[in-house]
């Protein structure tokens, strides 16, 4: 029996960038005027929102993606990637033209990273291109950043989300420099607000403040469910009725570049299983630190891996 794409009903549906991450290890990072040099490199998909679901799609979750794609090598394999993880297709957009995302990282030898982004067709999303059909009835609709004008197309999208439908936002610094007022619009529809402390401070334009100060005026603006990624100290989440600040787990740090894509997986893997806000930390925290022990998505752990371990 033939299955019509907008039969396909995922639980959680992505929308932003789809890049190739080119991964350099480096000895260091260079700065200004120095040099450092290679030692190997691999070529993974990658895309923040497209970490995460790929991620949730290894946790057991039906997934699918909105993000556009060329037709070139790098698009087949970004292909290849979600289909082979069990991300529904029906949302990809394909060009006929331009190249396909990619993103430049350098990673040291303590798994520390620097990044440049070439978005190629990310930037061309528009609304028409997005069939609201295929996102009637997914539980979940996970927003990260574009570098350019697809970010309009993902404020038009508000208007078509079911109204039951949860907004998880993980803006990234490309979006908080921003500034508030510009994200406005997504920060309203927001439920779930995913964001590292630096971002925060930024956006909220707030270098003294406690990070629980921070979350309640989020709160209070509407949020109901603020999560304040730490890195390797860990993280504070806050909702109407519960605050928590969670430790991350001990690893093998070789990259850190889908550190945060990956706690995002197992933070809403949790949130989609009723778990509280101390247990979806946890989770997230345990799937962050092994997904960080491997390049790109080798490690990212399944569901088996998280029911052996919990």
């Amino acid at each position: 029996m033939e299955i019509l794409d907008n039969d396909l009903n995922a639980e959680v549906i992505g929308f932003g960038a789809l890049n190739v991450d080119k991964l350099y290890s480096v000895e260091n990072i260079a700065g200004h005027d120095e040099e450092s040099f290679i030692k190997s490199e691999t070529d993974t998909p990658g895309g923040s929102a497209a970490n995460t679901i790929v991620g949730l799609a290894r946790l057991g979750c039906s997934t699918s993606f909105i993000g556009k794609i060329a037709e070139d090598d790098d698009g087949d394999l970004i292909e290849y990637n979600l289909a082979i993880n069990g991300v529904y297709s029906n949302n990809l957009i394909y060009s006929e033209t331009g190249a396909t995302g990619k993103c430049l990282g350098f990673v040291d030898s303590n798994g520390e990273r620097c990044l440049y982004i070439d978005p190629g067709v990310n930037d061309d999303i528009q609304i028409g291109e997005i069939n609201p059909l295929n996102i009637m009835r997914c539980k979940i609709m996970h927003y990260t950043s574009f570098v350019g004008d697809s970010f309009k197309a993902q404020i038009e999208l508000l208007d078509l989300l079911n109204d039951e439908t949860v907004l998880s936002f993980d803006p990234g610094m490309l979006y908080v420099q921003k500034g508030f007022d510009e994200l406005e619009p997504i920060l309203k529809r927001t439920d779930i607000l995913l964001i590292n402390e630096s971002e925060l401070r930024l956006l909220c334009n707030n270098n003294k403040a406690s990070l629980k100060e921070l979350a309640v005026g989020l709160l209070d603006f509407g949020i109901e469910t603020v999560v304040i990624k730490q890195g390797s100290k860990g993280v504070f989440a806050m909702s109407n009725s519960q605050d928590c600040f969670v430790e991350s787990y001990p690893c093998n740090v070789v990259d850190t570049t889908a550190a945060g894509d990956s706690f995002n997986s197992g933070f809403l893997y949790s949130y989609l299983k009723g778990f509280d806000l101390e247990k979806s930390c946890k989770i997230g925290n345990w799937v962050a630190s092994k997904a960080i022990e491997g390049f790109g998505m080798d490690k990212f752990p399944t569901l088996k891996d998280l029911e052996e371990f919990f």
